[in-house]
């Protein structure tokens, strides 16, 4: 059978499919790269805004359109909506949430244990999902109430994959050529807090460090109160890529404890300055909501204002949705939409300044560049885009295609979202060389 493998959303959900992609395989099934040429869609779908839910619908009518007469839905959106996404076209199975990590072995008949008979490498995606970074599931589920969040309510209760599951999931990604693993949940910060004897996520990725040999090992989103000044001591190993997405969602206070968010500006304030003191060039993106229920004048220029302070390296900027089932859609004083859009171009414009200004500091330095996508522009040329540890954009030309190589690169000059840089080596290289 082929099978397409799509999503919307988030880096969780790539994380799955790509796991789904390893499963079809071993049953011995082949992955294709374009919806037309499917037989079966398995579609992961998103629900954090109103406008993810609309795409996740949007992707099973593309696939009905394009002949796919077998659909699977998973993921938020149809867990949240199961009727609805059941009656759409060709869909023939919803997979609630719950039992996703059975989707595969259940849809063709196969035990789960039956995969880990004889392992096999976690290859890259074809087509538009094709990754060099590998997503690694190490959590799902989520036990904190932030009252805009309908992902707590798709997700339900936090729950963490075994230390020996995700050191074997990285090593099949690495067996498949990856050179960077990505640690991806909904609570990543949380993990281990639900075992019966609980552990910390710095203990799961000193034990990574310690057992594979993965030239990268970068985190995805961190809630900033599952952190301390001592986690950032983990950064001394160079493997450990200098990038920390840390939610902030409102430089706010008071919109801080409407979001029912465990932190202040203050203690965020606090978490970077150990953070940046603890790891040189160290890039801190962010997720900032505008326009939140409530929002004043007064609380909205205190969050811009904030943000302009904390000289972030990049920065998610929502318009606030409201998400059905969350507390917050049903507080009082909601910011009209002119209102929130208005809000959001302000604050784009303060993330853009302080995203351009951290690029153009390491114009001039040579650093190393996984090129996760290569095309050709003629016989002698071939455009790389491909990003630092520290997940600055780089784009190069250069005569031979070197996707999924790490090569020391010099950046020369700014360029939109990112850098030029030249590629100085094409010898593979591992992060130590830096």
């Amino acid at each position: 059978m082929k099978v397409y493998l799509d999503t919307v959303g988030c880096r969780l959900n790539q994380s799955e499919i790509e796991k789904y992609a390893l499963q079809f395989r071993a049953a011995g099934h082949s992955i294709v790269a374009r919806m037309d040429e499917a037989e079966m869609l398995v579609l992961n779908t998103c629900a954090v805004t109103a406008s993810a839910a609309a795409d996740s619908r949007k992707k099973v009518r593309q696939a009905s359109k394009a002949g796919i007469r077998d659909i699977v839905l998973t993921g938020c959106w149809s867990n949240l909506a199961p009727d609805e996404a059941a009656q759409m076209p060709h869909v023939n199975r919803v997979v609630p949430n719950a039992i996703k990590d059975e989707l595969v072995p259940d849809l063709l008949g196969i035990q789960l244990d039956d995969f880990d008979l004889e392992p096999l490498a976690r290859e890259p995606l074809p087509g538009s999902r094709q990754r060099t970074r590998a997503f690694i599931k190490v959590q799902d589920g989520c036990d904190n109430r932030c009252t805009f969040c309908v992902t707590t309510v798709a997700r339900e209760e936090g729950r963490s994959q075994s230390m020996q599951e995700v050191v074997s999931d990285i090593r099949a990604a690495l067996k498949g050529g990856a050179q960077e693993v990505v640690l991806t949940g909904v609570h990543l910060g949380s993990w281990g807090h639900d075992f019966p004897q609980p552990m910390h996520l710095r203990q799961l990725v000193v034990k990574i460090l310690e057992v594979t040999d993965a030239p990268r090992v970068r985190l995805s989103s961190l809630e900033p109160w599952d952190l301390d000044a001592d986690f950032f001591n983990l950064w001394e190993d160079p493997r450990l890529c200098r990038h920390l997405h840390l939610p902030l969602q409102s430089g706010s206070a008071t919109t801080l404890r409407r979001m029912a968010r465990n932190t202040t500006p203050n203690k965020f304030r606090a978490l970077i300055e150990a953070a940046r003191q603890a790891i040189p060039d160290v890039a801190i993106t962010t997720d900032v909501i505008v326009g939140f229920p409530g929002e004043t004048d007064a609380e909205f220029t205190e969050s811009l204002a904030f943000v302009e302070e904390m000289d972030f390296a990049g920065a998610h900027v929502f318009t606030y949705s409201e998400r059905p089932e969350t507390a917050a859609a049903g507080m009082p004083n909601q910011v009209h939409n002119y209102t929130r859009k208005e809000r959001n171009a302000a604050m784009q414009a303060v993330v853009a300044k302080s995203e351009a200004a951290y690029r153009s500091g390491f114009i001039g330095q040579e650093m190393s560049v996984l090129w996760e996508s290569v095309d050709q522009l003629d016989d002698n040329n071939w455009q790389h885009t491909g990003l630092t540890d520290n997940y600055i954009k780089i784009q190069a030309l250069h005569p031979e295609p070197l996707w999924n190589r790490i090569t020391p690169t010099r950046l020369t000059a700014t360029n939109g979202a990112g850098l030029y840089g030249h590629i100085q080596s094409t010898t593979n290289v591992s992060w130590f060389s830096n």
